[in-house]
């Protein structure tokens, strides 16, 4: 299932992704920041099916995240920001 993920993820190739931020320290904060700049974002569903991890989790790296101004939400999706 998670090959299926990945192809129908949209993605940038690797020289044009900006690098992770120094301010994460959180493997699971930069992990899910590399995921989202490689898609142009994804949503809460979709970062626990492809990174395995829980919802609680992602949501609380996802609020870490938005409150450091690093990601928003549009809509139903998450994406760094600008």
């Amino acid at each position: 299932m998670l090959m299926m993920t990945l192809k129908t993820q949209k993605q940038r190739p690797a020289s044009q992704l900006d690098p992770v931020p120094d301010t994460l320290d959180s493997a699971h904060a930069k992990l899910v920041y590399i995921y989202l700049e490689a898609t142009d974002g994804a949503t809460v569903e979709e970062l626990g099916a492809t990174l395995t991890m829980q919802k609680l989790s992602i949501l609380s790296v996802l609020n870490t995240l938005s409150s450091a101004g690093i990601v928003e939400q549009d809509g139903d999706e998450y994406v760094v920001s600008n």
